[in-house]
């Protein structure tokens, strides 16, 4: 493709368009220019194709009624001009001339964070991208971020790196970036790496979201693909356990990506019409922790522990309180077991 190695952006998408072209916008502005996108649009109902297209992203526009993944190819041209004048004559020279891949894939059901970065991943490994570089459409990295990664791509050590996470207000999200502690994942399977890292050049790292994690394709090929089944939550933290096996995981600190809408992770009881959320993110940690944990006597007894208080607390305060129950009480299951049924939540819940 070029003598530097390729990187290609996974955007995963749903419902998001204004955000979505934020970061198109922010890739395509990138000091080390990327060389491709594939854009994952999950099903999306909210015009995310027709803004798409308006911008230029597409040629047109998906059907209406797909039953299997579609693919659309563009050339984007990302040139920027000068604009001068001779003899009265406006003329535009371009300063930088740099093609970009996009590739549109529009899903034909909503698969999830997981499904849809299983989806880029193994698109983009398929078409021999070296690096690639994935995110939800709420982020934007700054215009240097891959120009800050780029000094590590040679390192053989490195499977993965990643940019420090910053929230709207400035500050540094520490969340998305952590180590694992294996002899207490429950109910936290990684520990955010403190503040004072942050002023490091490197800082070796076990896990990640998949808020600006770029990947070696080479790591790719020997570990597999994101677990489409998991549907939302902690598809990051499974893959990225799965990295840590076979190389080294780099933040890179100075590498920075803005993340703009962070979930909500206080502590007030979850209203019934989205409980089924929960389940995959309750489910996914447990098998992660049941698969990991170096002390399982102690995981089993926080699970014990977790449950009884999950039960007290839908007593005392929730609403549906015996299909919260039955819900609490599949999820923990289900983990426990291994059993990756998504449809299963909302069946419990309101069916």
């Amino acid at each position: 493709m070029n003598d530097k190695e390729t990187v290609c952006a996974v955007v995963v998408t749903y419902n998001r368009k204004d955000l979505l072209i934020e970061c198109l916008d922010a890739l395509c502005k990138q000091s080390r220019p990327i060389d491709a996108i594939y854009i994952i649009d999950n099903f999306s109902n909210d015009g995310t194709a027709e803004l798409l297209l308006e911008n230029g992203y597409i040629e047109k526009l998906p059907p209406d009624n797909l039953n299997e993944p579609l693919e659309m190819e563009i050339n984007f041209d990302n040139s920027e001009f000068l604009s001068f004048f001779d003899d009265g004559i406006e003329v535009r020279e371009s300063k930088l001339k740099n093609q970009i891949n996009i590739y549109y894939v529009r899903m034909n059901e909503n698969t999830g964070g997981a499904g849809g970065f299983y989806e880029g991943v193994k698109r983009g490994y398929e078409r021999g991208y070296e690096w690639l570089w994935i995110m939800d459409d709420d982020a934007e990295p700054y215009n240097d971020s891959l120009e800050k990664l780029e000094s590590y791509f040679l390192d053989q050590n490195i499977v993965a790196l990643a940019n420090s996470v910053i929230k709207p207000n400035g500050d540094y999200d520490l969340k998305h970036r952590g180590l694992a502690d294996f002899k207490e994942m429950f109910p936290n399977i990684q520990q955010p790496i403190p503040l004072e890292y942050y002023q490091k050049s490197t800082v070796k790292i076990h896990t990640a979201s998949f808020v600006g994690l770029l990947i070696k394709s080479s790591a790719i090929k020997l570990i597999g693909f994101p677990i489409k089944d998991f549907f939302i939550h902690n598809d990051d933290i499974e893959y990225c356990l799965r990295l840590m096996q076979i190389g080294e995981l780099l933040l890179i600190p100075s590498s920075k990506i803005k993340h703009k809408e962070a979930s909500n992770t206080n502590t007030k009881r979850i209203e019934y019409k989205k409980l089924w959320l929960k389940y995959y993110g309750r489910r996914n940690l447990i098998i992660l922790a049941n698969k990991y944990s170096q002390n399982k006597s102690k995981f089993y007894y926080k699970i014990f522990i977790s449950t009884i208080k999950s039960i007290i607390g839908i007593l005392l305060l929730d609403d549906h309180k015996i299909k919260r129950i039955k819900f609490t009480i599949s999820s923990i299951l289900d983990g426990l077991n291994n059993r990756l049924d998504n449809d299963k939540p909302k069946k419990i819940l309101y069916k």
